[in-house]
């Protein structure tokens, strides 16, 4: 088993907790560039494959039915913040296929950026399931079940055919026979989650990014919507969100996704490489420092300039209420 990665947390010159960190880096052709601790090991992925998932909307024709422009698809992808502009194309996603709010099967969250869940709340209002950070992805789901003449109720279960495309894509990708011989779970927003290997992960996002080890309509739906990620990551995500700082570090070079419980995935395209990491403990602080030190690691023979941004990103300094430095996050056992 390759080394295990560590992510520190300090105070003043301590080190005041540790993180334990796994990764895999991997090539087109399957190769490995960097691997740390177990990657066989089985990781249910959450909202880190979301691309993955949307490939259906594509490959069924729904996303240009419905006119799907890049805002849309980044929407699709995301695990956005509920502010006003994610929960008005949610709607209007959902209204270009005849549909409303009622037909989200998602659940409803208060809105993750907390100022605009204070201004909700302050202003008497209540969030709807349009506010759920998964509900631009839910919205492609249904649209891709009315454009295939699917019955919309239910759309969420292991069984209906939209999970059923969206198993078969993350089967595909990984080379793993997710659903039958790894653990099955549900997600936060009620759709089925897959277990695989983090390597297996890695390796579908450089399936994607290199268009090697898949079909090349496969390949091209990925990019496609990996390129209107990077081009509209607000839409991904949110405001002061780390996937949109570091997608904006290195415009239309870098895609990154993050998931829950300490999960992250993305891709270099430029270098057809695709990356998966797990943080044993889930925490979010962790992950975002060991996705910048991965992309500065692998970036730095090919642009040393950016590997210095991303080099920056990843070693964090933490601050008191009175905005005193005191201490940071840092990344050991890559370099």
């Amino acid at each position: 088993m390759a080394q295990d990665l560590v992510i520190e947390v300090t105070r003043g010159d301590a080190v005041e907790s540790r993180h334990r960190a796994r990764l895999a880096v991997v090539d087109g052709a399957g190769r490995t560039v960097i691997e740390r601790g177990d990657t066989l090991a089985l990781v249910f992925p959450r909202s880190a494959v979301k691309v993955f998932q949307a490939i259906p909307l594509i490959e069924t024709g729904a996303a240009e039915r419905f006119g799907f422009g890049e805002r849309d698809l980044s929407l699709a992808c995301a695990s956005h913040s509920g502010e006003a502009g994610h929960v008005a194309l949610a709607a209007d996603l959902l209204g270009r296929a005849g549909l409303g709010e009622a037909d989200l099967e998602c659940g409803c969250h208060w809105p993750f950026d907390q100022p605009v869940a204070l201004a909700l709340a302050r202003g008497g209002g209540e969030p709807s399931q349009l506010h759920n950070n998964c509900s631009g992805k839910h919205a492609g789901f249904l649209c891709t079940a009315v454009h295939a003449g699917e019955a919309t109720r239910g759309y969420v279960g292991a069984t209906h055919p939209v999970q059923e495309r969206g198993r078969e894509v993350i089967a595909d990708l990984t080379g793993t026979a997710v659903g039958e011989t790894t653990p099955e779970g549900i997600d936060g927003c009620s759709i089925p989650t897959y277990a695989a290997p983090l390597r297996g992960f890695a390796a579908g996002f450089a399936k994607l990014a290199s268009g090697q080890g898949t079909g090349p309509l496969r390949a091209a739906a990925g990019r496609r919507l990996m390129a209107a990620c990077m081009a509209e990551p607000w839409f991904m995500a949110g405001t002061k969100r780390a996937c949109v700082a570091l997608m904006e570090a290195a415009p239309g070079r870098v895609f990154a996704k993050t998931g829950a419980e300490g999960v992250f995935c993305g891709a270099v395209p430029e270098l057809g490489l695709g990356f998966a990491l797990k943080i044993d403990d889930g925490a979010t602080r962790a992950s975002e420092a060991l996705v910048a030190a991965t992309l500065a690691n692998v970036l730095r023979p090919h642009d040393g300039a950016l590997a210095e941004r991303y080099e920056a990103m990843a070693r964090r300094p933490i601050r008191n209420w009175h905005r005193t430095v005191t201490g940071e996050v840092r990344v050991g056992g890559l370099a």
